[in-house]
């Protein structure tokens, strides 16, 4: 023992020998239950934009969606969830447990930061490249805890999943649905507008109104025509007829009823030609309410489809199974882990102590 040094004790000799102590003596035999779920939508159909820009960085809409997953199980939302369906903390202090593993331990609080912080000791979630699986591992003092705690926080993922699909779907819902009765309204403002015109102005259809007094402005000037051309042949034969005065009164007459059909249809504040513009106009913002309308409820449609189509599901591969024995901790693994890491680091303490010593005698 004399020659064996004192450096050595301290340094690779006392941690293993507390090690052993630890890991084969005190370590309570902790249970482990594994589970392996996927996040998935139910159709893979072209990629948007922003999932081809992941696909160039190594990373696909799947795999953020299983992140998302993976972030909300160990945060502190997913814990207050957790604690909702089991109890945490008599979960990770059940009699039999060592101090150094429980919770909590000797220098912790029973607080929900250091509840949190055991969370990370107690459960771990990573995604597998391979498969495309994520792989959930819950440890516990007892194998129906481990159980308990990994199906809690299976049932929370797909809760958020559900929540996130929800809300998505609500969104963009909501906003088809704002447009649709925006475009109603539009149209009901521009078919009121188009009834009071039609009331105040006394005509169904100014536009048809104006062809009907052309029409008539035409047979009128059809008479006019006639009658002087028979005026013209009458003349010719007999100057002096007594049917001249006649011929040129009804001309006068049909000329003055020409002149009147002219004024309803243009030249005068109450004549059809400005009704008509009035009535163009209105009825142009009619056809583009309905045109938006239909445009509305087809984008409204289209926002369900696609809201259904982008649904994501959390299926389970590997439901979490009852260990019949203890995996955790590994102990002779866990001793000669310390023991190479404590001979690791003497040497490099010896190293500098003979470095120190060559130093100081030059």
């Amino acid at each position: 023992m004399r020659r064996v040094p004192w450096l050595f004790v301290l340094i690779v000799c006392v941690p293993t020998l507390i090690a052993m102590v630890y890991y084969f003596v005190i370590a309570a035999p902790q249970y482990v239950s594994e589970a392996k779920f996927v996040v998935r939508q139910p159709t893979s159909d072209r990629p948007s934009s922003f999932g081809v820009a992941l696909q160039g960085v190594g990373l696909s809409s799947e795999q953020t969606d299983a992140f998302s997953v993976h972030e909300y199980i160990m945060s502190r939302d997913g814990l207050a969830d957790l604690s909702r369906r089991v109890d945490i903390r008599a979960a990770l202090q059940r009699p039999g447990a060592d101090f150094l593993a429980r919770y909590p331990r000797i220098w912790e609080d029973d607080s929900q930061e250091d509840l949190h912080k055991a969370l990370e000791r107690f459960v771990t979630v990573g995604y597998d490249s391979k498969t495309g699986l994520s792989i959930l591992r819950v440890k516990a003092f007892r194998a129906a805890d481990a159980q308990q705690i990994a199906n809690a926080l299976l049932g929370n993922g797909e809760v958020l999943v559900n929540r996130l699909n929800e809300r998505a779907a609500t969104d963009a819902v909501t906003e088809g649905q704002r447009t649709v009765a925006e475009a109603r309204i539009r149209l009901a403002a521009a078919q009121e507008g188009l009834s009071n015109f039609r009331s105040r102005e006394e005509f169904v259809d100014p536009q048809s109104a104006a062809r009907l007094s052309s029409e008539v402005i035409g047979n009128l000037m059809g008479a006019v025509a006639n009658l002087k051309a028979e005026r013209a042949q009458i003349s010719a034969e007999a100057s002096s007829s007594p049917q001249l005065p006649s011929i040129d009164n009804r001309i006068r007459a049909l000329e003055g009823q020409i002149e009147l059909e002219k004024g309803k249809i243009a030249g005068t504040p109450t004549s059809l030609a400005p009704k008509i513009g009035m009535y163009e106009t209105l009825v142009l913002e009619r056809e583009f309410a309905d045109r938006e309308l239909v445009a509305a409820n087809a984008a409204l449609e289209s926002a369900k489809m696609q809201a259904r189509r982008q649904r994501l599901y959390l299926d389970r591969v590997v439901s979490p199974a009852l260990p019949d024995k203890p995996t955790e901790p590994r102990r002779l693994l866990a001793v000669l882990a310390v023991l190479a890491s404590s001979l690791v680091l003497f040497g490099i303490v010896w190293l500098l102590r003979v470095g120190f010593s060559e130093h100081s005698q030059e």
